[in-house]
């Protein structure tokens, strides 16, 4: 009797244990529901506030998200209006959230970093054209090449990359070395590596590059505080008379002029970083024959995201060694990286030979940069409390006529008694790169002319509204 006591006991605990787990989930479900009607209950008694006081505040439905950056152009100001930028699952339908769109004049505008997603209109075009499938038995293996200097590159990047170059006219491929990287960052480092004397007992070679330089030069240079090399500051204050590696990056980062040595020592290796020396950007004025030229697909095609650069290297002995950097640093670089950026590449190539009407990926690109320059330039002029660089035109080659400049970032200089411009136009919710790391004074500023045209036009509209009578917020 009492075993079958002691097994009605069980039966009814765990009965009774299931009934209250149901009734905690039935509970905390209601209060959730609850919770949602009184917020919602409250965000609409806001509105109907809000556009008693006249305001045009609406709401944006967004699916399992915090996005602010619904369209609030076509919306009806008394209706909800669900985000173009995803749609809702059913599982998460519950994370239903109501927020208030943010308006134009207080969005946070941020032009610091180059990414370049202007390009996504042009590949949302292209479609399946560069499109690649990569079945799962494919890019097992560490090597691609083993007779190839740089035994993981994959052959199918290496064509493409000629190929493209051949058809610019940028730089000369014959006889020259391709080693692939995980972008132009890790071929800056593989580089300092391999040219960098080995003997530790001298002094760290310098490097150099003419101010305004790029701002991220002296970061990586220092980054590892190798025994090799050290960061020298700006070429034109440079003395000269020991080794030294300068760095001329051409079309410039950031004020965009084409640009030679500076230092023109007898015992100086020069490396040309030219990830923006392609027709979208500047007039392609040679067919360049340097001893090591560094490209990346972030800027020329607008792939950031794939983290694939390049470098034609003509002396051997210095690819082996970059080679051997990129080695020991990451086992060689994605395959299937250098599978897509060799689909993309052939792509831009096909665009541009192609016998059809349809637009190529360097008119394209051409046509939205000047468009973009020229709206900048507007705004400069209606503000006038900036200034910007004058670009002169040279004959383009590739285009066979005169061209301006149209390069990837904007120079900007806040004119008068504005001493700190970056600090300034953050005030306006403009977010840009200060002078300061350029090697310049702070009242420069890069701004990033490679954003969505819906960031770029309201960039412009805010900078053409700031005057003289409203300069300080």
């Amino acid at each position: 009797m009492a075993m079958g006591f002691n097994k009605m006991l069980r039966f009814l605990s765990l009965k009774h244990l299931l009934m209250l787990s149901m009734a905690l989930n039935l509970s905390l479900l209601l209060s959730r529901l609850i919770a949602e009607s009184e917020s919602l209950r409250f965000k609409i008694q806001e509105d109907e506030k809000s556009q008693e006081r006249g305001g045009n505040d609406h709401y944006c439905l967004v699916w399992g998200t915090r996005d602010n950056t619904c369209d609030t152009s076509t919306s009806d100001q008394s209706t909800a209006h669900v985000s173009k930028n995803t749609s809702p699952p059913a599982a998460l339908a519950e994370d239903i959230e109501v927020e208030k769109a943010i308006q134009p004049d207080s969005v946070i505008i941020n032009l610091d970093h180059g990414d370049p997603t202007m390009y996504e209109q042009f590949w949302e075009k292209t479609g399946e054209k560069a499109t690649i499938v990569i079945p799962g038995w494919q890019s097992l293996s560490y090597f691609s090449d083993i007779s190839n200097v740089c035994w993981f590159l994959e052959p199918e990047f290496a064509g493409e990359v000629r190929r493209l170059h051949k058809l610019v006219g940028n730089a000369n491929t014959d006889d020259r070395h391709i080693v692939v990287g995980t972008g132009s960052t890790q071929l800056y480092m593989a580089a300092l590596y391999a040219l960098a004397p080995t003997d530790t007992s001298k002094q760290p070679i310098s490097v150099v590059s003419a101010a305004p330089f790029y701002s991220s030069y002296p970061l990586m240079t220092d980054f590892l505080k190798s025994g090799l090399y050290k960061w020298g500051g700006d070429a034109y204050t440079f003395n000269g008379e020991e080794p030294y590696i300068e760095l001329i990056t051409s079309p410039n980062n950031p004020d965009g002029f084409t640009r030679k040595p500076v230092v023109n020592g007898t015992g100086g290796i020069l490396v040309h970083d030219l990830a923006y020396y392609w027709p979208q950007y500047t007039p392609i004025t040679s067919q360049l024959d340097h001893e090591l030229l560094l490209f990346t697909v972030s800027k020329s095609t607008g792939h950031a995201g794939t983290r694939i650069g390049w470098a034609l290297v003509k002396d051997k002995n210095i690819a082996q060694k970059m080679t051997k950097f990129i080695e020991l640093n990451t086992i060689g670089v994605s395959k299937d990286s250098q599978l897509r950026a060799a689909k993309i590449l052939g792509a831009v190539s096909d665009s541009c030979t192609d016998s059809s009407d349809s637009e190529s990926f360097f008119e394209f690109g051409r046509r939205l940069m000047t468009q973009r320059w020229k709206q900048l330039r507007h705004a400069v002029r209606t503000s006038g409390l900036f200034s910007l660089p004058e670009f002169t035109s040279d004959f383009c080659n590739y285009y066979e006529k005169y061209s301006e400049l149209h390069p990837a970032f904007a120079w900007l200089r806040c004119e008068g008694d504005i001493e700190d411009c970056e600090k300034f136009l953050r005030d306006h919710k403009i977010i840009t790169r200060s002078g300061k790391h350029f090697g310049r004074d702070i009242k420069f500023v890069r701004v990033s002319m490679l954003d969505r045209d819906k960031n770029f036009g309201l960039f412009v509209e805010r900078l053409s509204n700031i005057t003289s009578e409203n300069k300080f917020p």
